[in-house]
């Protein structure tokens, strides 16, 4: 401690060394703080400061919400990428060669036929299908019968139709067997199962005829397995 003689205004040396001391300290701890900061930092109040750093993380979200606005597809687009092929036969037409009718007709077009060969027909799938109101109420799927039962259907255009039948001489085929089926997942509402049923043989002299078939969804394979028919002659 440095005591100030009494009577004296002049401040001792010392004293006054020290607080020059102290004063360039601070400044040089100044000038070392803005020369960390950016120079359009330097004259910035702390507060000013805080908020220009926190700018960019509350602009985030706007930048986010403008990429997923890029990415809005719409109607428009979607409805082109899901269009269907051109039709061969409308359900008009299926109505005029198979006997089934509603609720049990499960073919709503053909997109794809070779006669007494193959073909190719869809099956879209609704919430307003009878047979979901008890399989299942709290999971509606699509029963594995049904799913069959339509391959069936799109198996009987085939052999409906010449040259496999000849629709003067009238009959029908029904189910003679079926082997190796499998399901591979699901059939649930809004589905467009989509089905290809291919002539193995036919047996004129026994009326049989055998097919193979697999459906799908969404491009993977729903239901694969092997047909037979029986031909029943109108009396």
């Amino acid at each position: 401690l440095v005591r100030r003689p009494r009577g004296s205004t002049a401040m001792p040396a010392t004293i006054v060394s020290l607080r020059v001391a102290a004063l360039a300290a601070l400044a040089a701890l100044a000038e070392g703080w803005s020369a960390a900061l950016p120079s359009s930092a330097a004259a910035v109040s702390p507060r000013s400061a805080f908020r220009s750093a926190m700018a960019p993380a509350r602009a985030a979200p706007r930048l986010d919400e403008a990429a997923e606005a890029e990415e809005w597809v719409g109607a428009a687009s979607y409805s082109a990428r899901i269009a269907d092929s051109e039709t061969v036969f409308d359900i008009e037409a299926i109505k005029g060669i198979l006997p089934h009718r509603y609720p049990f007709l499960l073919v709503d077009k053909v997109v794809e036929f070779e006669a007494g060969v193959k073909a190719v027909a869809i099956k879209k799938v609704t919430t307003n299908e009878e047979f979901f109101n008890g399989h299942f109420p709290e999971r509606a799927i699509m029963p594995g019968v049904l799913q069959v039962e339509a391959m069936a259907q799109v198996g009987g255009i085939v052999a409906l139709q010449p040259p496999v039948t000849d629709p003067e001489e009238g009959g029908d085929f029904f189910f003679a067997g079926v082997d190796g089926i499998k399901w591979r997942k699901p059939v649930v509402p809004g589905d467009t199962l989509v089905m290809e049923m291919e002539l193995v043989s036919f047996k004129k002299r026994f009326g049989i005829v055998k097919m193979k078939g697999k459906a799908y969804v969404d491009g993977k394979v729903a239901l694969e397995g092997d047909f037979t028919f029986a031909l029943v002659k109108a009396k």
